[in-house]
């Protein structure tokens, strides 16, 4: 690990603090280093659309739309290798949430994620990205034996 020195003018430092307390940081260190590493994300998207992130994509739909469900699930099995885990919800009478954890390059999960909330009867939807690191992360289909993630979590096959 390095220290890293920085200098800001009273005002920054302030409103830098009001936003540690805010978000509930115990240091100005690990604030810091999640801002970093926001920025890099957001870099990294920019840059590279084969970026591995992991997305988040929730949207909320009407079920008694024509056909939506079975469309809403064939794009689901069309594109079952970006897929980690999916919930579902009753709200109401008429209206659903579903929640899909998604692993993959940028582009793919934009692109997927796009096509669902475009979906008619979709009627609100939005995705969160997280980038990580191409060392941490293998994308693509894992073989039953590989620790996914790219990590060994202990767990016996």
């Amino acid at each position: 690990m390095q220290r890293l020195t920085l200098s800001l003018d009273d005002q920054l430092a302030l409103a830098f603090d009001e936003l540690m307390r805010r978000n509930g940081y115990a240091s100005r260190s690990e604030a810091f280093r999640d801002m970093l590493r926001g920025e890099l994300g957001r870099q990294a998207a920019t840059t590279d659309v084969n970026t591995p992130f992991i997305a988040i994509l929730s949207y909320v739909y009407d079920h008694h739309e024509r056909q939506l469900s079975a469309r809403l699930t064939e794009l689901q099995h069309d594109h079952h290798e970006l897929t980690i885990s999916t919930m579902h919800a009753h709200l109401s009478h008429d209206e659903c949430v579903e929640t899909a954890i998604l692993r993959g390059p940028l582009r793919q999960l934009t692109e997927f994620a796009q096509s669902v909330i475009a979906q008619t009867g979709v009627r609100h939807g939005s995705v969160n990205l997280i980038p990580l690191e191409a060392a941490k992360l293998s994308v693509g289909p894992n073989p039953s034996n590989a620790p996914r993630g790219g990590h060994d979590h202990g767990h016996k096959p």
